[in-house]
């Protein structure tokens, strides 16, 4: 299976399904189609995801090998490519584009060149897939720590991609799965039943016609509590320690004879 976005040291051989789930969140390609069967031996092997979920994995990389390639890549544009709510950006979701999104990009970078994970110039640091990859590198207390911290962005993630019917719903989904959190998931649901779709044609006009900046004190007063809020954010996170969250364990313990 090849590595798309990122390059890094030796992944944590007990949880190479992390990469299986950053591929099937990437823009689909040939090399993708290919690698179906692969990714299904990984899922099946390690085991970490109930069965249903593992199965219903496996059928959707047999459908990915199955299909029309240009049509995979314009169902992934038109899910991923308009409009914000489906965005696989982690810190659109959080800062959307508040000073505050520059920073926490900044310091998720720090994280992956003191761990020896580098980026090539293509995604930022944020974008989900690349994130995964990175995990993929991790022990199994740093995964569950990284995924209890977004897993309010998964969840929001999964619900807004089953709203639209997409198999890509199945990742965020697996992911809240392997640290027990998957029920997270309906708390979101309602919610998303209700919002206004902004990956329509009417919505994506709406957004070119707004102004870019808003030269008004309201805005200044904006950014400086957008500002105040990060300060405390990252104040907290520095009292805090964040949430231990342990990885789901395989049923049994079956080595993989899958090397990276």
């Amino acid at each position: 299976m090849s590595q798309s976005t990122a390059m890094s040291g030796q992944a944590n051989h007990t949880l190479l399904s992390l990469r299986v789930l950053a591929r099937l969140l990437d823009y689909p390609t040939a090399e993708l189609q290919d690698a179906a069967p692969e990714m299904v031996e990984i899922i099946d092997t390690e085991r970490r995801l109930p069965a249903l979920q593992r199965q219903a994995l496996s059928d959707w990389c047999g459908r990915i090998q199955q299909a029309d390639l240009l049509d995979l890549q314009a169902e992934y544009v038109g899910l991923f490519d308009r409009g914000k709510a489906t965005a696989l950006l982690l810190f659109e979701h959080v800062h959307g584009e508040s000073r505050d999104r520059g920073q926490a990009m900044v310091d998720l970078l720090a994280e992956y060149e003191a761990a020896g994970f580098m980026l090539d110039a293509r995604e930022l640091p944020d974008y989900l897939p690349v994130f995964l990859e990175y995990l993929s590198t991790r022990d199994e207390a740093e995964i569950g720590r990284w995924l209890g911290d977004i897993r309010h962005i998964l969840a929001l993630l999964a619900a807004r991609l089953e709203e639209r019917e997409a198999d890509h719903a199945l990742v965020p989904t697996a992911l809240l799965a392997l640290i027990g959190a998957e029920g997270d998931i309906q708390v979101h649901r309602p919610k998303v039943k209700e919002e206004k779709p902004d990956h329509t044609a009417e919505a994506l006009d709406a957004v070119w016609e707004e102004e870019a900046v808003r030269f008004s004190a309201e805005s200044d007063e904006d950014c400086a509590l957008q500002s105040a809020e990060g300060r405390r954010r990252a104040e907290r996170k520095n009292e805090v320690a964040s949430q231990t969250v342990r990885i789901m364990p395989a049923p049994d313990a079956v080595p993989t004879a899958i090397e990276r």
